[in-house]
């Protein structure tokens, strides 16, 4: 079966960057003649189509893709996660060899025999895309899709998204001109790697490793060849051929995928028809991946944690920046939670006064260790909801600044102090006291805004 080497960028010379250069350039006078009839018109746009084509970025911001943060109870258990992409990348071989060869099938024949831009595919479609005006016709080849999809990555304003994924010709120069720059920093198993794990693969999965556990429930060093084609497939119309929703279609694309290795030599006659016969519909083992602290089992513990990262300037200047680091930035957040303790303490507040008690009545019960501040426990009689008897997103264990209400009052708290005051003092623990008159306190003020009660 075909195989290709893993190419370094010293593997390809300087030569081989000023032909692309050419290529490109070329590409932008061709269109240019397109739109002038005038000869000296065409010389003109090609002086300075090749000016404005070296003028543009060279450097590709490829910032740390979007990883989805952790947090974990004090024995290592997954409290939650949250994420705004769920991705989790993996090395090249992580990545079973029937996907490596199917997206390159399906996706870039030529992938090993360019330098980034594949000048058939390129003149083909700015021929297309001239004649009618607009984008109509692809032709990128993996490594522009790699840039395109990191400057998609990187877009943090309305604004910047829009840019990278504009249908125009300029945005087609601009990733000419990076996915040229990308294949003399980065190998083609490098740049392989890097695309398998920032593609979108539709229904939220976002790399390889996101879209085999999502829809297959493994890994993606464990894709088979049905697999691994039906996921190439995907990534032409990741919505219009999400394998859940549309698992006919999905599986007419595999089977154009595996007809496709098999004219490129990937794999034989034999193999692809018996992957062609299998049944998506009944591969597909459809795997949820929850999102945020709503189905935690210790969920007001899991807002309190969040709400204390996002509050704090710590961890960015601003709480946009804070909430990107914390969606985004793929952290490991351990934390004290005692998960044992926290069931029994849960199961006390529930049995004293249950969640959907016609009273309405809350309680809460938080356990803090002495020494250390860390808090073991944190529950309440309530079900993290908007809506609904029995349920809130108010968190009666904490002040308002961490997702808390404006409190109540301390109530039997006060005694607490009392005695620790008393035994301080030397008093004896069966010391009894007569307090037959009442006083009034005032002075109490709001710890959030310092308003008086």
């Amino acid at each position: 079966m075909k195989s290709h080497p893993s190419h370094t960028p010293r593997d390809r010379p300087r030569a081989v960057l000023g032909r692309l250069v050419l290529v490109a350039v070329a590409c932008g006078v061709i269109f240019a003649g397109m739109l002038l009839p005038v000869a000296g018109g065409i010389a003109l746009a090609a002086r300075d189509g090749s000016q404005s084509f070296t003028a543009l970025p060279n450097v590709l911001d490829a910032a740390p893709l979007p990883q989805p943060t952790i947090l974990l109870a004090k024995d290592g258990s997954r409290i939650a996660e949250v994420f705004t992409e769920n991705r989790t990348s993996v090395p090249l071989s992580s990545m079973a060899t029937p996907i490596r060869q199917a997206i390159v099938a399906i996706e870039d024949s030529r992938y090993y025999e360019h330098g980034g831009i594949d000048l058939r595919g390129t003149l083909r479609a700015l021929k297309s895309n001239s004649q009618a005006g607009s984008i109509r016709q692809g032709g990128s080849t993996l490594t522009q899709q790699y840039v395109k999809n990191t400057l998609i990555v990187n877009a943090r304003t309305a604004q910047e998204r829009e840019g990278a994924s504009a249908r125009t010709i300029s945005r087609k120069i601009r990733e000419l001109r990076l996915a040229i720059a990308v294949e003399q920093k980065y190998s083609k198993d490098e740049i392989l790697e890097r695309y398998l794990n920032t593609v979108y693969f539709g229904d939220g999965a976002y790399g390889i490793q996101a879209a085999a556990q999502r829809y297959f429930g493994i890994n993606a060093s464990e894709l088979n060849l049905a697999q691994a084609a039906t996921l190439a497939g995907v990534v032409q119309q990741p919505v219009g051929l999400n394998p859940r929703r549309f698992p006919v279609k999905a599986q007419a694309r595999r089977n154009v995928v595996l007809q496709r290795m098999v004219d490129l030599g990937y794999i034989t006659a034999d193999s692809a028809t018996k992957a062609s016969k299998i049944s998506l519909s009944k591969s597909l083992r459809i795997t949820e991946k929850r999102n945020g602290c709503t189905t935690s089992y210790a969920a007001y513990f899991c807002d309190y944690v969040l709400s204390f990262i996002k509050k704090d300037s710590f961890f960015g200047e601003t709480a946009e920046d804070r909430e990107a680091f914390l969606r985004r930035g793929g952290l490991t957040i351990k934390t004290t939670l005692d998960p044992a303790l926290q069931a029994a303490a849960q199961k006390a507040v529930d049995t004293a006064i249950p969640r959907k008690d016609k009273s309405r009545k809350a309680v809460a019960v938080s356990s803090v260790q002495p020494g250390t501040g860390g808090v073991l426990v944190m529950a309440q009689n309530r079900i993290w909801g908007t809506s609904g008897r029995g349920k809130t997103t108010v968190n009666f264990n904490v002040n308002t600044k961490y997702g808390g209400s404006l409190g109540a009052q301390a109530g039997s708290t006060f005694k607490v102090f009392v005695l620790a005051a008393a035994l301080d003092q030397g008093l004896p623990i069966t010391t009894t006291l007569n307090s037959p008159s009442s006083r009034t306190f005032t002075g109490f003020v709001d710890c959030t805004t310092g308003a008086p009660f």
